[in-house]
């Protein structure tokens, strides 16, 4: 399992965090999400073989996210 971790642009609200978390782990390969308000990152444990971090990435800018960058690990 890898993780990927997004630096977010500014999260504004917690109820970001609910739509964040719901919509990241309804992508395949997806087993946790994590929000981190206070320093506005997200992480993302997956599933290497069947998960696309980029695509992942482009949902959170689709959401309204914008990412500064991203960190794989």
């Amino acid at each position: 399992m890898k993780t990927a971790t997004y630096q977010m642009e500014e999260l504004s609200c917690p109820s970001c965090i609910k739509k964040i978390e719901k919509a990241l782990s309804k992508q395949e390969g997806v087993e946790d999400v994590k929000v981190l308000f206070n320093s506005g990152k997200v992480k993302v444990s997956y599933q290497e073989d069947t998960a696309n971090p980029k695509a992942y990435k482009e949902l959170l800018t689709r959401l309204g996210y914008p990412v500064l960058s991203t960190k794989i690990q």
